[in-house]
């Protein structure tokens, strides 16, 4: 007959978690979460009594079950679940074992909530000023940067795939709201191109490998000094990366003017852009049409590409450490998908800074 775990049985299964390194117990030691409650009240209208009642659950707690969920890629099932299966989870909530647990429906709401009232931008914001504010001011330059994020794939005829790109929707889904809701209207399909590996007889293909890819794109600005997300803008996946430099990805708040970025980046409008603007562009060369490149150009792309490759860095640890991918439909939630991996980023870059102060 299995024993009742007692108040101290849980105490000791918690301090072990500790002595593992539980790594939501380091979110909650070095993370103020109450600096969000401001923007989550202002985004939800809870302060306003003509909304409706005051929710069951605080609205800090329901952003740390969206953290929960960004760091391991849950479903809102999923999340249900482990919050109720895992004492690291409850620790980190706040829960005891006979609290009552949000349910997957409950999460749903909350999140939806926050992505039609735009709050996302907020949030970050407020995060961005908690670094600030902690000495970790945007230094030394910057580094853009783009990842392709994928999509659940939609089979439409090519009649639809038309009416989508033109900005119509389909005439045989107009009538059809359950279907609609299913629908990603704003994802789209782009080539994704890797490079050709050697062949087992020792050859090298003619060309890189192009293969199909569908989704959206995240567009990010770090600052050289900390490697911190500071800009950041969410496209389909077909949308240029160079365009996007000019629509608020640069960020004027940094100490140093120097822009690092790959030759996506590279035109004459992006150029003239930046000078007006009084950054230095970094930006790598394109190799001439039909030209070998100039070995004066190669070296200097070579000494740009030691800086500009730590923006890859950032997109490995979100694909890798948190799974990043879009499972909802529509570019405002899959906005709010991938602005919570860059809050959540920041989080575990900030705790790795603090790391290195507090040794030092």
């Amino acid at each position: 007959m299995m024993k009742q775990a007692g108040f101290f049985d849980v105490e000791e299964r918690l301090a072990r978690l500790s002595g593992l390194g539980d790594q939501l117990e380091a979110f909650s030691r070095t993370v103020n979460f109450a600096v969000f409650r401001p923007e989550l009240e202002k985004a939800l209208a809870y302060s306003d009594g003509s909304k409706g009642r005051r929710p069951p659950f605080d609205p800090v707690l329901m952003f740390k079950i969206l953290v929960i969920q960004t760091l391991n890629n849950l479903s809102d099932e999923r999340t249900e679940y482990l919050i109720n299966d895992c004492l690291s989870f409850m620790r980190f909530l706040g829960l005891g074992l006979s609290d009552r647990v949000p349910d997957a429906k409950t999460v749903w709401l909350f999140r939806e909530r926050l992505t039609q009232a735009g709050a996302i931008e907020g949030l970050f914001n407020r995060f961005d000023t908690t670094l600030r504010n902690a000495g970790y001011l945007p230094m030394s330059g910057q580094i853009l940067g783009a990842t392709l994020v994928a999509a659940p794939k939609q089979r439409n005829t090519n009649a639809e795939k038309a009416d989508l790109r033109a900005g119509r929707i389909p005439e045989n889904w107009q009538d059809k709201p359950a279907k609609l809701s299913h629908k990603d209207r704003h994802a789209r399909w782009t080539l994704k191109f890797t490079k050709a590996k050697r062949q087992d007889d020792g050859t090298m293909p003619l060309s890189d490998l192009a293969i199909p890819f569908f989704g959206y794109k995240s567009h990010v600005s770090i600052d050289r000094k900390y490697r911190l997300i500071r800009k950041w803008k969410t496209t389909d996946a077909a949308a240029s990366d160079g365009a996007r430099l000019r629509e608020g990805l640069l960020d004027k708040a940094n100490t140093a003017s120097s822009v690092w970025a790959d030759t996506a980046y590279r035109s004459k409008a992006n150029e003239d852009f930046m000078e007006k603007q009084g950054f230095v562009s970094k930006v790598h060369r394109k190799k001439p049409h039909l030209k070998p490149m100039p070995l004066h150009i190669q070296r200097s792309n070579a000494g740009k590409s030691v800086i500009r490759s730590r923006v890859e860095h950032v997109f490995a640890d979100q694909k890798s450490q948190m799974g990043l991918f879009v499972r909802t439909v529509g570019i405002t939630r899959a906005t709010m998908r991938i602005g919570l991996a860059n809050i959540v980023y920041n989080m575990r870059r900030f705790l790795f800074l603090e790391g290195i102060s507090a040794n030092a």
